[in-house]
């Protein structure tokens, strides 16, 4: 269950806000459970709120002045929603919070910086930035349903004593 935290916090590192807007909409779809602390992610208006600032944040990363993620604040910010996304992991799979805050840690480090790197030759490749940040994008929301799914098969194969 660790490496779907860890590819949730990688997820951040590709795009800050996209894993958590995905597990609000896994818990608002009752796919992920999510009690205590965490039971607001689980709420339309998380979701919806999370959903919005995903596309702004798509459209933005396109845009030629917005500045490097490794740079000061966009890498401090795909750590805290990195480490918050493997936080909220840990909840629906009822397993120690620090453990998923230090696993989505660790992957939002590995995105932010092996998705700059990437980005960065397959920009330099292609010839345009613009046709890379699209893929992305999409890659990063690819992964993080994936991600998503497999808790939720996780959480399934938990339950059933398997």
């Amino acid at each position: 269950m660790m490496e779907w935290m860890v590819l949730l916090g990688v997820v951040s590192g590709m795009r800050t806000l996209t894993a958590v807007a995905v597990l609000c909409c896994a818990a608002w779809l009752h796919v992920l459970p999510l009690s205590g602390w965490a039971a607001w992610a689980g709420m339309g208006v998380s979701a919806a709120v999370f959903a919005l600032m995903v596309l702004g944040e798509y459209v933005g990363d396109t845009l030629p002045r917005t500045p490097a993620r490794i740079t000061a604040f966009p890498l401090a910010a795909r750590l805290v929603f990195g480490s918050f996304a493997g936080a909220l992991a840990a909840n629906a799979m009822q397993e120690p919070v620090a453990g998923g805050v230090l696993f989505g840690l660790l992957g939002a480090a590995i995105g932010s910086y092996g998705g700059y790197r990437l980005r960065t030759v397959c920009a330099r490749r292609v010839g345009r930035d613009l046709p890379v940040a699209l893929l992305e994008s999409a890659l990063a929301l690819g992964l993080a349903v994936l991600a998503v799914h497999r808790l939720h098969v996780d959480l399934l194969t938990q339950r059933a004593g398997l």
